[in-house]
């Protein structure tokens, strides 16, 4: 069950913009769950200058078989023009709970 699992990490500049998408991807059934933590401290290299912003962090559980959906879901949605889009696979996990994130996304 593990190697169907995998995390997608993405940025997004506030809280609420946040969970406006979050909302949208469960009720999609494109992942199924996202935990989103606030005041992520973002420093990084854009059109030449290093920025430091307070981002809000999205973690988001799905299958391998949805991330391509999913990744190109959130790209639609997300507000950057070059938005943080990560698929990391999962090592292990609570075999229940793995089994509940392949049942609210099929």
């Amino acid at each position: 069950m593990t190697d169907d699992v995998v995390i997608v990490l993405s940025t997004l500049p506030n809280p609420e913009k946040a969970a406006e998408i979050a909302r949208i991807l469960v009720e999609e059934q494109l992942c199924a769950c996202v935990n989103l933590v606030p005041s992520v401290r973002s420093i990084y290299r854009w059109e030449g200058k290093v920025s430091d912003e307070i981002e809000t962090l999205a973690i988001m559980k799905t299958l391998r078989s949805r991330s391509g959906e999913l990744s190109a879901r959130l790209v639609s949605l997300h507000p950057y023009e070059v938005p943080e889009v990560i698929v990391l696979p999962l090592a292990d996990g609570h075999a229940p709970y793995l089994a509940w994130i392949a049942d609210s996304v099929r």
